[in-house]
């Protein structure tokens, strides 16, 4: 039975929204999801981060972008999520070094 027999939808399961850490690997990108917890000692809000191996077909992500991850099947032994699209792309020069002017002190009080 195909989708087109049957008249419904595949389930297109959870997605999360989060930011590529490492796209080292060939169409796998490390994505960081990050959400906010309640502290139950302190009642204060904490950031939490996770992150997640995502399937990238295509290689199109690039570190420093937001993209959109769905669950899916298990590809491989830590791989359980593809990459749905790229929401955000990431500002260009952003990891750069800034230059360093040579002039100026290391620190310390002159």
């Amino acid at each position: 039975m195909t989708e087109e027999t049957t008249g419904r939808a595949r389930p297109s399961g959870v997605t999360k929204v989060g930011v590529v850490v490492s796209h080292s690997g060939t169409k796998t990108a490390v994505v960081r999801v990050a959400r906010t917890v309640g502290h139950r000692a302190y009642r204060r809000y904490v950031k939490r981060s996770a992150r997640f191996m995502a399937h990238d077909e295509r290689n199109l992500c690039k570190v420093g972008d937001t993209v959109e991850i769905v669950e899916s099947r298990p590809l491989s032994a830590r791989k359980r999520w593809r990459v749905r699209k790229v929401v955000r792309a990431a500002v260009a020069g952003l990891h750069e070094e800034a230059p360093q002017d040579e002039g100026a002190p290391r620190g310390g009080v002159r």
